[in-house]
């Protein structure tokens, strides 16, 4: 695999099922679902597929048809990427809110009765009510669950976007392995090698496969490793460890999320300790989520702990050890609902993602993706684990 690979066509943009509000809406007294946000409201993107402006516009969902009240000059592009049945534009004045725009569509069906997340802004809530519309709510986690599994069309993104960053993770392990060290220092053409440096490198290879690193790439050095969200400046030593998490945002809005450790220097006894602590974790991790769909939580969150602390390091609120839990779910956001306090699901795609931290020494961790089938899991893609870097 090469860093200069373009690697497989863009996926086609997803779909969304809106089937699933039925029984939302079933469920309480109301005849009809609304959401109002912005560009950046995750929730909005998974029910609309809609990337618009940083203005509010609504989605409204009445008697099985889906409706985007898109903001004025949008219209075109709405009609272009909506995953619904009708797009209709809100004006520019006050009068024509998103609220009121949906009020409008609501009035043509006879509703009067609207669902909204219980999430939802109080000046959402407020001209809705001013609309004449009474207002009921439903919480965040009835509708996440919707969005926990994904279908094959979201999988493609993700498999697309963790091409990509694979790309980008080997041409940091790459640089990393070029790099000669001078004392205290790693000079990497000419100029010692930091964090920032790195992270150029990395984002540079993400963009060329029309990525965006969406400032998630995280490069920690040392103690920094320790910073589980660093993306600041730091020297890269040779005999500490290099962490490389790179969580860049794909087609269609998807994410991917890599995370790979190295050392390119001599190799330490605590460094090779932690690093062998951690692979075995990820190994527990993988073989607890072999049985697929219907495996608790609880038995991928026991085996990593379990093992981790077979080798001598701690989990939970603890000063050297594993600080967070297995992993997360993926998706349209970063960090979304995932089973490991319950019941893992088929569809789910989810984080596999032991460490081990230490804040005056460094820290390690390991990172894939997988997808949950009904009887075991796939990596999205396979990347060696290491602890030295490898040449290009």
């Amino acid at each position: 695999m090469s860093a200069s690979d373009p690697g497989p066509a863009r996926p086609d943009p997803p779909t969304t099922d809106h089937a699933f509000l039925d029984s939302l809406v079933a469920d309480s007294s109301a005849g009809a679902f609304v959401h109002v946000d912005d560009r950046f409201d995750d929730r909005l993107l998974y029910l609309t597929r809609f990337f618009g402006p940083d203005r509010d516009h609504a989605f409204v969902y009445a008697d099985g048809t889906a409706t985007l009240c898109s903001p004025t000059l949008f219209d075109a592009q709405a009609r272009r990427e909506f995953a619904g049945d009708e797009v209709r534009v809100a004006g520019e004045t006050d009068a024509g809110t998103p609220e009121a725009a949906a009020a409008e569509v609501l009035g043509d069906r006879g509703v009067e009765r609207v669902l909204v997340l219980e999430a939802a802004r109080h000046r959402t809530v407020d001209r809705l009510e001013r609309e004449g519309l009474t207002v009921s709510t439903v919480s965040v986690d009835r509708f996440d669950a919707a969005r926990r599994s994904k279908a094959a069309d979201e999988i493609a993104c993700h498999r697309f976007v963790q091409r990509a960053t694979r790309r980008g993770m080997r041409r940091a392990e790459a640089v990393l392995a070029d790099a000669t060290p001078d004392g205290d220092a790693l000079l990497w053409e000419g100029a010692p090698l930091t964090t920032e440096r790195l992270r150029r490198e990395v984002n540079a290879v993400l963009a060329s496969g029309g990525i965006r690193d969406a400032g998630n790439t995280v490069i920690g050095a040392g103690p920094s490793c320790a910073d589980l969200h660093f993306v600041g400046e730091d020297a890269i030593r040779p005999d500490e460890t290099v962490l490389l998490d790179v969580s860049p945002r794909g087609p269609h809005g998807y994410y991917g999320d890599f995370t790979r450790t190295f050392v390119p220097g001599e190799v330490r006894d605590w460094e090779r300790d932690a690093y062998e602590a951690v692979d075995a974790a990820y190994g527990a991790a993988l073989d607890a989520l072999a049985g697929g769909a219907g495996t608790p939580g609880s038995e991928v969150r026991g085996a990593v702990e379990s093992t981790l602390a077979e080798h001598g390091f701690g989990t939970g609120d603890v000063e050297v050890g594993m600080t967070h839990g297995p992993g997360h779910g993926i998706g349209l956001s970063l960090h979304e609902a995932a089973s490991y306090d319950g019941t893992l699901e088929a569809g789910e795609v989810v984080t596999v993602e032991p460490g081990v931290y230490d804040p005056e020494r460094g820290g390690v961790r390991l990172e894939d993706v997988v997808v949950v089938g009904e009887d075991g899991v796939e990596r999205l893609g396979d990347y060696p684990r290491s602890i030295r870097p490898r040449p290009e």
